[in-house]
Order: C-alpha cells, then sequence, then structure tokens
C-alpha cells in the first residue's frame, strides 16, 4: 500500500508530476495514478485497487495482459537481436509482413511498419501523395488520425485546433452520423461525391475510420464504405482506411473494413497490432500502389522502422489471435456484451442510444428523453474542468470498472479474452454509475 501526501499523489506520482508531460491535458489537471500489475483483464494500482479493464486502456489492449507468447517473444527477440537498421531485417520483420498480408482484406501485401498509429497515417498520407502526384487529402470532422502534424492535420477532432494552420490540403467531409449531423449517412457520401467533384482532379485520397473510434463509436451503415470506395476511384482518388483501433478483432472481425466486405488501397493499424505489448505501428498497400515505388524512390522513413522486439510482438500477437481464435471468440462475446448494453440503455433514461458491434461500443448520454441533447460538447474537449460524462466514468472507476469516455460517449472496448462473468460485473458498475447522468437530466 503506497502513502500519499497533502496532494494526494505518492511518491511515483509526483514524481511523474513533475518531470513528465500528461498528453492532451492541462498540466495543472494531470493526476497520474500508478499502476504496480495487470493481468488478464484487469489492472492494480499503488493502493491495491483492482479494475476491470473495460475500455482496454486506450483501446488497444486486445489480448489483455496476459498474453505470454507476446511477452516471450519480446524478450527472446531482445536477447538475440535487439535492433538493426532498417536497411537490415529480421525473420520477425519478415514473418510479420507475411502474416499481414495473410490476415487484412483482399490484395494488400506490402507494408512499412513505423511505430504508431499516427506514424502509420503520416506514412499513409504521403504513399497516397508520391502514387497519385495528387496534394490533397479529404477526411472527416468527427475523426481522430493522430498527433503528428500530417495525422493531425486530417483530424477532425477538435484537439486539432491549436495546431493549426493545418498541413495544405487537408479537407474536412462530413460524418455518416445521424444523431449529431443534419445529413443522415448516406446524404453525406453524395456531399462528399460532390466535393470530389468541384475539387477537380486533385484528390489523393479519401481516409476515415471504417468505425470512427474516439469521436463516438460511428457505426455506419453496410453500404457506406462500399459506396464511399467508389465515390474516391471514380475521381481518381485512394480510400485509406484507419484501422488503428478498430483493427484486430475489435469488431468481431480481422477489420473493421471486413466487416463492409471492403479491400481500401492503403491500410493503417498499431494498437492491437501488439496487443499494445510494443509501440508498433503498420501501412499496408495493394500490388499495384507497391509496385510504383520499384522505380520510385519511397522518400520516407524512420531509424525505428521494423523494430526486431516490435515485430516479434506483433508476429506473437496474430498467432495468438488465430490460435486461440480470439476474432471468432470476439464476435460470439460481442453479442452477450451488445445485449448487456441495451439492457442498461432500457433501465436507464440518460442513455440516448448506443452503437457498435462486436467488442467494440459505445453509449451515448442524453440530457432529455424528447430531445437528443448531449452532456458533453465538442469544445470540452480541449477546456478545463470536467462534465457529467466525466462524473460518470469516475463513478464506475470507484465502483472497480475503468471506462473511458470521449465528448459525450462511453467508450467500451474490453480485451477480446473478457468473459460473461467478467462483462456481467462490469456492467454492475455501469449501471451504479449511469445513474449520475439520470440525476443530471434536465427536469
Amino acid at each position: 500500500m503506497s502513502e500519499h501526501g497533502v496532494d494526494g499523489l505518492n511518491s511515483i506520482e509526483r514524481l511523474d508530476k513533475e518531470h513528465v508531460f500528461g498528453t492532451w491535458a492541462f498540466q495543472s489537471e494531470v493526476t497520474p495514478t500508478e499502476i504496480v500489475d495487470a493481468d488478464g483483464v484487469r489492472f492494480t494500482d499503488a493502493d491495491g485497487q483492482s479494475f476491470i479493464d473495460f475500455s482496454g486502456q486506450l483501446m488497444c489492449s486486445n489480448l489483455g495482459h496476459s498474453a505470454t507468447k507476446v511477452s516471450d517473444a519480446i524478450a527472446e527477440q531482445a536477447e538475440d537481436v535487439p535492433y538493426v537498421a532498417p536497411n537490415y531485417t529480421t525473420e520477425a520483420r519478415a514473418r510479420l509482413g507475411e502474416k499481414l498480408a495473410e490476415v487484412t482484406p483482399g490484395d494488400l501485401s506490402k507494408t512499412f511498419f513505423s511505430t504508431s498509429g499516427t506514424e502509420a497515417v503520416e506514412a499513409a498520407i504521403k504513399i497516397a501523395k508520391f502514387y497519385t502526384g495528387k496534394d490533397k487529402i479529404v477526411s472527416r470532422y468527427r475523426s481522430y488520425h493522430g498527433a503528428t502534424y500530417g495525422s493531425i492535420s486530417v483530424t477532425g477532432d477538435p484537439r486539432r485546433l491549436a495546431s493549426e494552420p493545418s498541413m495544405p490540403g487537408a479537407i474536412k467531409a462530413p460524418d455518416p452520423y445521424a444523431y449529431g449531423s443534419t445529413l443522415d449517412p448516406m446524404e453525406s457520401l453524395e456531399y462528399i461525391d460532390e466535393m470530389l467533384m468541384l475539387e477537380g482532379d486533385t484528390v489523393a485520397a479519401i481516409l476515415v475510420e471504417p468505425i470512427v473510434g474516439s469521436n463516438g463509436i460511428l457505426v455506419p451503415p453496410d453500404e457506406y464504405l462500399p459506396r464511399l470506395k467508389e465515390i474516391a476511384h471514380d475521381h481518381g482518388a485512394l480510400l485509406i482506411c484507419d484501422e488503428v483501433m478498430a483493427g484486430f478483432g475489435r469488431t468481431g472481425e480481422w477489420f473493421g473494413s471486413d466487416v463492409y466486405d471492403v479491400t481500401p488501397d492503403i491500410m493503417t493499424m498499431a494498437k492491437g497490432l501488439t496487443g499494445a505489448y510494443q509501440p508498433l505501428g503498420a501501412t499496408i498497400v495493394t500490388p499495384e500502389i507497391a509496385a510504383h515505388f520499384e522505380d520510385n524512390m519511397l522518400t520516407h522513413g524512420h531509424t525505428y522502422a521494423g523494430h526486431p522486439v516490435a515485430c516479434a510482438a506483433g508476429l506473437a500477437a496474430i498467432e495468438t489471435y488465430q490460435e486461440e481464435n480470439l476474432i471468432e471468440r470476439a464476435s460470439e462475446i460481442g453479442e452477450y456484451l451488445g445485449e448487456r448494453i441495451d439492457g442498461l440503455a432500457a433501465d436507464h433514461p440518460s442513455v440516448g442510444e448506443t452503437r457498435g458491434v462486436g467488442l467494440f461500443r459505445g453509449i451515448e448520454l442524453t440530457k432529455s428523453t424528447e430531445e437528443r441533447v448531449p452532456f458533453g460538447a465538442r469544445e470540452d474537449k480541449v477546456s478545463k474542468g470536467s462534465t457529467v460524462v466525466d462524473e460518470v466514468s469516475s463513478t464506475a472507476y470507484e465502483h472497480g470498472t475503468y471506462v473511458a469516455n470521449m465528448i459525450n460517449t462511453l467508450i467500451i472496448a474490453p480485451p477480446l479474452t473478457i468473459t460473461e462473468d467478467e462483462i456481467d460485473e462490469a456492467i454492475e458498475a455501469l449501471d451504479v454509475a449511469l445513474e449520475v447522468s439520470d440525476d443530471a437530466m434536465d427536469a
């Protein structure tokens, strides 16, 4: 049991607050919590309190915290060949490239390895521009693609605003989001079609999350993504699917694109690629795009591109998904999770809508049963203070369940290894927590 000072922090937490920046935060509001152990779908803080990881940390701990095959592969690779420059290779990197060609949709076949989702998106943007010879990227307002200059420029999330002016050629489009848009999802597609027509032959790619993650778990109609690919190709543009959050079983399929039977021209991934055991991003392309760079230089690279230890973790992670049938399991247990969430919605008037597939679910809150009036607004993401939605998450945490929230949505994305009993335990905590938003509704 750790000892806390008058500021409520123990010595490690205080040291961290003094010397380490908290991310996406006013530093005065940062209160780090020391985690000392993690096992299965639970993690434990320095006070000995255990929590169900109902959001997979940042929607990335797809394998939970006990994937021994992955941790063993990391240790073995670090002992054998901890690092080589990217002009060399290792068996782990080559085998992982082969494995990604196997599990990704369609004929996606050649990969550039980086260290994060944001870097994977940076690579995708540059590859699209190099391949097409065009400069513009169309993305959507309710999106998150990363924090580096190119990826934050194509992000619609309000966290981009402090970094503007953005990369030239970054254009935003409407979202497939009937809850908060004047356009229904399919109407928004025709708007994008008109956008590309009006931009002329200048758009390199349309970049989307097949299922939007941190901006609300937005699930489009079945026909949306196939039609979006048609629109992109009709205008000589590529389709880039950002699978950083939706990939690796989260949806009950290998990738969000698989839910809609669509093969993008370029796909980005990270997070579940190693189950968050190592930082690793990947950008995979079709043979046609790969062939372009046989005689045209790929002017892109990183010191840690294809890092051996990270690639060993990625290869072991994919083998774990396959050997333990976790993709199929996520689909099955995801149905149970959806039923339990729908039961919560029926019992709590502050639940305005539930969305999601597999183990990728969102609970959107409302102040009113008559109108969908959100508790949280987009500007809250860049403002001080807490919201009712934050208080709901905090109450769940007090009852032993960690659930992330973004703007007005609780994001539920547990490890694929979660059991029905563990789901029940987490739902009980949410049942108590949602009383906070019920009590805060407009009279």
